[in-house]
């Protein structure tokens, strides 16, 4: 299982600030997103802007992740 930390509006429309996504080590962030997508049909208008860090740093939708990862989910954010 992969433990994802969600923020801001990602946290209000799964209702949780985690969630276990079920997981095999070396699948890619964009898999994650189709992941989160399925399991909580309410993410699925954010996932296309959905930001995905992995350990700290934001990841690409080709970057591999494994279960030891931290992960952490967060629409993009705007302000001034």
């Amino acid at each position: 299982m992969l433990q994802v930390l969600l923020f801001a509006q990602a946290r209000q429309l799964a209702g949780s600030p985690r969630l276990e996504v079920p997981w095999s080590d070396g699948q890619t962030v964009l898999q994650l997103k189709e992941a989160l997508a399925k399991l909580h049909p309410n993410l699925q208008l954010l996932i296309p802007r959905l930001m995905v860090a992995v350990n700290n740093d934001y990841a690409e939708d080709g970057t591999r992740i494994s279960c030891t990862d931290e992960v952490a989910c967060f629409p993009p954010v705007s302000g001034g």
